[in-house]
């Protein structure tokens, strides 16, 4: 059977008429326009932002957007005896070199290398990498290279 306008069988009242609540006895919807007796929701303006006893619960469940979150990426830490496992004397280190060895997650968040661990490799050369203060002496002590 083709389908077309006048083969489409319509589903069960959908004509029908919405609900025209409060014009009087007659209607069967008329005195308390099938709001009940007394209350905050019989009023007007009651359905929302209601005020009673559970309102206090819904608002501990929802998550606190307050405090500082901030937008700068946090620096990737990779410690000296890492390095001295991973890489050999005259290596070039960067952020590829890095993820290769599946020491950081991501290549284009910042990188900083601290000093946990005595340095070993020799002539070490680092690109685009930020290094503490005493792993700075300990790299320039042994021949590498900051870049």
């Amino acid at each position: 059977m083709e389908l077309s306008l006048h083969t489409l069988k319509l589903a069960k009242n959908v004509n029908k008429k919405r609900k025209r609540v409060g014009r009087g006895n007659a209607s069967g919807h008329g005195t308390y326009s099938t709001r009940g007796l007394k209350g905050q929701k019989s009023r007007t303006g009651g359905k929302n932002k209601l005020k009673r006893l559970g309102f206090k619960k819904i608002l501990f469940r929802l998550p606190k957007s307050r405090g500082f979150k901030s937008i700068q990426l946090k620096n990737q830490v990779v410690n000296l005896f890492d390095i001295n496992k991973h890489f050999k004397d005259g290596a070039k280190i960067d952020a590829t070199s890095l993820f290769n060895a599946n020491l950081i997650n991501a290549i284009k968040e910042p990188i900083k290398i601290l000093a946990k661990g005595e340095l070993v490799v020799k002539n070490l050369e680092l690109k685009n990498i930020k290094v503490s203060v005493k792993v700075k002496e300990q790299i320039e002590k042994l021949g590498g290279k900051i870049l």
